[in-house]
């Protein structure tokens, strides 16, 4: 009896001990977007060993629940919804009652839209980041990247080769997130092959400064990543393309091209050579901005058919001759190599050399019509011959060293070495509004330049173990030298009444120019907080340069350039320094991000004519506000806003008072008095992309207004033009652009419509009374596309311009349309036959009923065969057709109006063999 009682009473206990293992679970279910409660939710326990079922129940109207079954231990947590996505999570259950934290669970039609759109979509969004799949856009055999970019949605490639996505234009393209041959976006968009690439990312990379920090500064560069393939990172590919003409009393046009890449982990390897008489170049000739001479201008672009555009404008005799390799004809060879490799990913080194060589000749025909008054206009006009031979050798590198977790150091060198020689025989006559001759110039100039531009930059950022705690230094030193010698043989006519005839010019010329800045720079950053952030800056700006110019006449008695023209004569030296201290807080918290602050810029003017023994020293204070706000309120969706103030400084071709008469008729002085100019700029903009129903909207509004900008004041004089650099107020610059594109799913067609308009205003003096030209231009295009895999591909785009401009001097505005529509078609047949054709119809409307539209049509089109899985192509391509290919340009600024015509290469037929080769190894996992 006692022996049962005390089995009896150890059951009880047993079952007691059992029911206290029992603990009560207890939480609160929300939707992210909403913050409303979620009802009807399956809240369950699964075990950790085998995911059996332990305990489940649901949620509440009020997103409340409780498990009253679950003995402690480790579980895991799931929360299921048919309107929601699984919720998963390790959790702990203790002894005593435990409550979780309440959980937020996403909607899955917001995560379709921010994070992953459907099984095997081409598209996805990752935090800030766009990705497309390159597989899942169907391009030609052998196509480079250019071509998979036009069949991605968000992205527009201009026939000059600008890339933009969501409207704006795309400033850098990295391969694995490395620069390929510099940051020039054109050469690894043109010669990386499309089926190389896995991945395109696309993002607004932060300033250096900005990722290093970590506090948003409000700087961002619209990027793209090509992220490679596995197996193209261990092995090598490359493309031969050669092709030759077929005419026999003409000159035949050809291109060659070689290129070749080779990855190993982290180690890329690339080279390339290009030759070519038809304009295709494929390489920026000079990045002005990289190599610290700021007193160049030059731009560079590539259209469709791989020709590159070079602009290079001057106002001195020791400046570059203008070049534009879209018009005239080149003959030209490039070749560069590119090498980078990472160390431990504590080590970093690229590595790329370059070589340019061109020979180049055109002949432009130019009209410039001046207005000074209703009743006084200039007409001119004008035939140039130029002649220009240039070769170029660029050395870039940098070496990035990461000393520990919180120090690097990175080193920069850049060189630039070129030599330019070039002849210009220009042949021009002025004449009234009546049409009455006025003068005539007949000029001869040959000119040889030598110019060496070295750069060089050390970076140290330290990171303290406070996040956000931050300190960096960096020195800057830039050089640039050169020396130039111009022989001018000019004869001039006067035909007014009255004037003395003017003398003509035999005259050497020689310069000698040396410009070097030195920057340094301390950037301090502190936490104020886990949402604000404190920065401190001081920056120290030394710029220096000489120009020394030595002007010669021919002398009959000895036979030499020895008689000094002591006018045009003049050794000057500048010394430019400026201290900038600056402070900005910043704020970022969610989906909103803001900063705001201001440098003081104290700037010390020392310049000193050492001809005349003259010296102008001035001093100014300027504060350089600024200000971004971004507020990312939901995936691929943004707003922004900056704001800055920046000064421009006058170059030493503008302070130096030494007049440049190389044309009699048209005369360029400087000016010492200048003062640096000031602008306010702000700028609005906008972006979306809506996934789900395939449509991206953008909008950018820009506008900015400049107090004592660098402007002209012109004297206009019997025929005679004298150009002075002045300060003036009141020059205003407004643009607006914006588009939207979609894809209609029910015919499979793509469409993209884009908008823009810009207004300028200039003040300027005009024979001492102050004048303004307002100038306005709009435009409107579209672009529609279809296309079936290895069927056929049809594109459709039309662009409408119109430009008016007017002036207080001209009663009546000056205005003009113009209209490009364009077509591109590409058939293919049995996979390996295709036919590619293009056709663009220019249309720019007269600028009086006296004369003509400017019409003409460009027909081009190619036919190839590909053999051995597409590893060989032979292709025959015929450029211009109808034989229309013409050159024009128009332009107005202040109250000039410009249009030029310029000799441009014609129908011409290539004959051409493609090797496209790769590595044979296995395919990527």
């Amino acid at each position: 009896m006692t022996k049962s009682l005390v089995l009896f009473l150890c059951f009880l206990f047993s079952i007691q001990f059992c029911l206290a293992q029992k603990t009560i679970v207890t939480g609160v279910l929300k939707d992210t977007t909403s913050k409303m409660a979620v009802e009807n939710a399956v809240v369950a326990l699964l075990s950790t060993k085998d995911s059996s079922l332990v305990d489940f129940t649901r949620t509440r109207p009020d997103g409340s629940y409780q498990l009253t079954k679950t003995p402690a231990g480790n579980y895991i947590l799931m929360v299921m919804h048919p309107m929601f996505a699984d919720y998963v999570e390790n959790i702990e259950i203790k002894q005593s009652a435990t409550e979780i934290a309440p959980i937020a669970v996403t909607g899955k039609l917001k995560l379709l839209e921010a994070i992953v759109l459907k099984s095997g979509s081409p598209m996805r969004v990752k935090g800030d980041t766009t990705i497309y799949t390159a597989d899942s856009f169907k391009v030609s055999a052998n196509a480079n990247v250019e071509e998979l970019l036009k069949k991605m949605p968000g992205f527009q490639v201009d026939k000059d080769g600008t890339i933009k996505n969501m409207g704006v234009a795309v400033e850098k393209v990295l391969v694995d997130g490395e620069e390929f041959f510099g940051d020039d976006p054109g050469m690894a968009v043109k010669n990386l092959r499309a089926d190389a690439v896995k991945e395109v990312q696309v993002f607004d990379k932060k300033s250096d400064q900005s990722e290093f920090t970590g506090i948003d500064d409000g700087k961002t560069q619209k990027t793209i990543n090509l992220k490679l393939k596995e197996d193209k990172k261990t092995g090598y590919f490359g493309k031969v393309d050669l092709s030759g003409g077929l005419l026999k009393d003409k000159e035949d046009r050809y291109n060659n091209n070689i290129l070749f890449s080779t990855f190993k982990g982290k180690r890329k390897l690339s080279a390339f050579v290009l030759n070519g008489n038809t304009g295709q170049d494929g390489l920026s000739w000079d990045d002005s901005n990289k190599y610290g001479s700021e007193n160049e201008n030059v731009s560079m672009s590539i259209d469709d058919d791989g020709m590159t555009m070079y602009q290079w404008r001057g106002g001195g005799s020791d400046d570059e001759p203008y070049v534009n390799t879209e018009n005239g004809f080149i003959r030209n060879i490039n070749a560069g190599v590119q090498y980078s490799n990472k160390w431990n990913d504590k080590q970093t080194l690229n590595f790329s050399p370059k070589f340019n060589s061109q020979d180049y000749h055109n002949t432009q025909n130019s009209y410039t019509k001046t207005t000074i008054n209703p009743d006084t206009v200039y007409n001119e006009r004008s035939i140039a011959n130029s002649h220009i031979n240039r070769n170029n050798v660029k050395i870039s590198g940098t070496y990035d060293v990461k000393l520990d977790s919180n120090n690097t150091i990175k080193f920069t060198a850049r060189a630039n070495i070129y030599h330019t020689e070039s002849e210009t025989i220009t042949a021009s006559e002025r004449k009234d509004i009546n049409e009455a001759l006025m003068n005539s110039s007949d000029i001869k100039s040959n000119t040889n330049i030598d110019k060496q531009s070295y750069s060089g930059n050390v970076l140290f950022k330290h990171k303290f173990k406070k996040a956000r705690r931050t300190f960096s230094f960096s020195t800057d030193y830039n050089l640039l030298n050169s020396d130039g010698t111009n022989f001018l043989d000019a004869e001039y006519q006067t035909f007014i009444p009255g004037l003395p005839a003017t003398p003509s010019i035999d005259r050497l010329i020689e310069t000698d120019k040396q410009t070097q800045s030195v920057i340094a720079k301390a950037i301090y950053t502190e936490p104020l907080g886990k949402k604000y952030s404190l920065e401190l800056s001081h920056e120290l700006t030394l710029n220096s340069g000489t120009n020394n110019q030595n002007s010669f006449n021919y002398s009959a008695v000895s036979q030499k350039y020895d008689e000094q023209v002591d006018s045009l004569t003049n050794d000057f030296k500048q010394n430019i320094l400026q201290n900038k201290p600056a402070v900005k807080i910043s704020y970022s918290f969610k989906k909103i991000k803001f900063n705001f602050g201001s440098g003081v810029g104290i700037t010390h003017f020392n310049l000193l004519d050492r001809t005349f023994d003259k010296e102008y020293i001035r001093n100014y204070t300027n504060f350089f506000p600024s200000a971004s706000f971004t507020y990312s309120y939901k995936a691929n969706h943004s707003f922004r806003v900056n704001y800055n103030g920046y000064n421009r400084q006058p170059t030493i071709n503008q302070l130096q008072p030494l007049r440049n008469n190389n044309d009699e008729f048209n005369q360029y002085l400087g000016n010492p008095d200048l003062k640096p100019s000031f602008t306010n700029s702000l700028n609005i903009s906008h972006n979306s992309y809506n996934f789900l129903k395939d449509i991206w909207t953008y909008q950018g509004l820009n506008g900015s207004i400049t107090s004592n900008a660098i402007t002209s004041a012109r004297t206009y004089t019997n025929g005679k033009t004298i150009t002075q650099p002045i300060n003036t107020d009141g020059n205003v610059n407004v643009n607006f652009w914006g588009g939207v594109g979609s894809k209609i799913k029910k015919i499979d067609t793509r469409i993209n419509l884009n908008l823009n308009a810009g207004y300028n205003r200039y003040a300027n003096m005009i024979n001492g009374s102050l004048s303004h030209s307002n100038n306005l231009n709009t435009g409107i295009g579209t672009w529609i596309n279809k296309s079936k895999e290895k069927k056929y591909d049809v594109s459709i785009s039309d662009n409408y311009t119109y430009n008016r401009s007017k002036s207080i001097q001209d009663a009546p505005a000056t205005s003009y349309s113009e209209n490009q529509l364009s077509g591109d078609v590409t058939i293919y047949y049995k996979k390996v036959w295709s036919i590619q054709t293009d056709y663009k119809m220019y249309y720019r409307q007269k600028l009086d009923k006296n004369s003509q539209d400017l019409n003409n049509n460009m027909w081009n089109a190619k036919l190839q065969r590909t053999l051995k899985k597409d590893e060989y192509t032979i292709y025959f391509k015929v450029r211009d057709i109808l034989n229309q290919n013409i050159g024009i340009d128009r332009n107005f600024y202040e109250n000039v109006y410009t249009e030029q015509r310029n000799d441009r290469l014609k129908r011409y037929f290539l004959l051409g063999f493609q090797w496209n080769f790769k590595n044979k190894g296995a395919a990527a996992k």
